[in-house]
């Protein structure tokens, strides 16, 4: 099983990351790492985390990671992670 990450979930890292990189350049670097690490953890444990809040379908998964939340999809050849965000509410509705 493979990860991909969407377009979304990319862009929304990076302002993340940016934002880190404002007070600590070392935070944000291991910011990345463990959050790459957990992802690549999926794999092995992909239902590990709870099923997604926002969305009503049993493949589709919340992982919370130091205070953000993380979507993610399950498909039978993949884990698609589809967006990253620390608010209430995710940016997007239209995962499919």
């Amino acid at each position: 099983m493979t990860i991909k990450k969407s377009n979304l979930f990319k862009i929304q890292l990076q302002n993340i990351l940016e934002n880190i990189a404002k007070d600590k350049i070392s935070a944000m670097q291991t910011f990345r790492k463990e959050l790459n690490k957990q992802l690549s953890n999926l794999k092995n444990m992909p239902y590990k985390y709870r099923k997604s809040y926002y969305y009503d379908d049993e493949k589709v998964r919340d992982m919370i990671f130091k205070g953000y939340t993380i979507i993610y999809k399950i498909y039978d050849e993949y884990i698609l992670i589809v967006e990253i965000f620390n608010h209430n509410l995710p940016v997007t509705s239209n995962l499919k």
